[in-house]
């Protein structure tokens, strides 16, 4: 037995579960990896995020050169290895109504923690088993994320004497996201990019990011679609909607975690709600539904597409995976419609001058 698993073992048991059966559950792409728990029709998530399994986040006080320096965790403000991410947020978000998962024992020296679990039912699977309900669930995941919106969080809350810092979505974590299509996509179509090149296109997006200015920023968690949400029909309100994989929240326009939603790269979103569920949004989150918010959106919307075109790339080239290959006509439809946005006109026509693929 490794030394890792003994300690899982330990703090299994200590938690009241060593009875349990495991069963093995699917992860995200961290280094993080989870087994369910089950025991006399009770169930857990164990969550095993051990320290050192990811390059460092940003410590406090750095610079961006700082940050550069330390690598892409920090750079992109990730939380990388940090459990108490998760932790500290899965608290905020509870104790505001909101359902992330009930923490019932963790050990941030050893890197575990016992949660509630949600069980299999994501919003994927739930459409999957019944489209009927695709109006349903994507308007309850837009009142969630609204009302996220218009709740305040501190930004260095803690858990069990433990803080974490949520920080802002700046511009150096945006652009650095981007370098996941510079690096990866554009060589992949047969373009290098130059330095030029690349300052040109960093300095495009920096232009475009003032578009964001024209509201208030809120909490995103970052990583919210279909397969990261779960349908709770006994709960009530906002909480009906289970949140996992929030650990990398940060503070930005409140568009964010909107785009991540419907333009998801996984799954088609059926383009008939869009304007419906962004004029819901705003109407529940109290913004005013105008240019100025369909602007901030479309260019949140490009740069993650932007990046999301890098990923299935990456994915091939560094890790053996093609088949991730197939989410890029997905991402590319995505793009081409953001980048059809007035403000994004300078992006578009870099994007037709240096990489058309983009297009095709």
């Amino acid at each position: 037995m490794s030394e890792r698993l003994a300690l899982m073992d330990a703090f299994i048991s200590k938690a009241g579960w060593g009875d349990a059966e495991r069963v093995p559950v699917k992860g995200d792409a961290s280094t993080r990896s989870y087994v369910r728990l089950v025991r006399k029709g009770q169930q857990a998530v164990l969550m095993n995020a051990p320290h050192g399994a990811e390059p460092a986040g940003e410590p406090d006080g750095a610079s961006v050169e700082d940050r550069r320096q330390i690598g892409y965790n920090a750079l992109a403000r990730l939380a990388g290895p940090n459990l108490e991410a998760f932790l500290t947020i899965a608290e905020q978000l509870s104790i505001r109504g909101f359902s992330a998962p009930h923490i019932y024992a963790a050990d941030l020296d050893l890197g575990f923690a016992l949660l509630e679990d949600f069980g299999d039912v994501d919003f994927a699977r739930t459409l999957g088993a019944d489209p009927r309900m695709n109006v349903q669930l994507y308007e309850a995941a837009v009142d969630t994320l609204a009302a996220i919106y218009r709740s305040s969080f501190p930004t260095r809350p803690s858990y069990d004497g433990t803080d974490w810092a949520i920080r802002d979505y700046d511009d150096a974590a945006l652009l650095a996201e981007t370098d996941l299509f510079l690096d990866y996509f554009a060589p992949d179509a047969g373009h290098e990019i130059n330095a030029a090149q690349r300052d040109e296109f960093y300095g495009l997006w920096c232009e475009a990011f003032k578009a964001m200015d024209a509201h208030a920023p809120g909490l995103a968690l970052r990583d919210f679609h279909a397969e990261n949400l779960f349908w709770l029909p006994g709960r009530d309100g906002e909480a009906k909607v289970g949140l996992i994989d929030f650990q990398d929240a940060l503070f930005v326009h409140p568009a964010y975690d909107l785009t991540s939603l419907l333009e998801d790269i996984r799954r088609d979103v059926d383009p008939a709600l869009f304007e419906p569920l962004k004029s819901r949004f705003c109407d529940k989150a109290g913004i005013m539904r105008d240019d100025t918010f369909d602007a901030a959106y479309s260019v949140l919307s490009a740069q993650r597409a932007t990046k999301l075109l890098g990923f299935p790339v990456r994915a091939d080239v560094d890790f053996g995976k093609p088949q991730y290959r197939a989410l890029l006509p997905r991402v590319k439809r995505h793009l081409a419609n953001d980048l059809a946005h007035p403000v994004c006109a300078d992006l578009r026509a870099w994007f037709q001058t240096y990489v058309p693929e983009v297009f095709s």
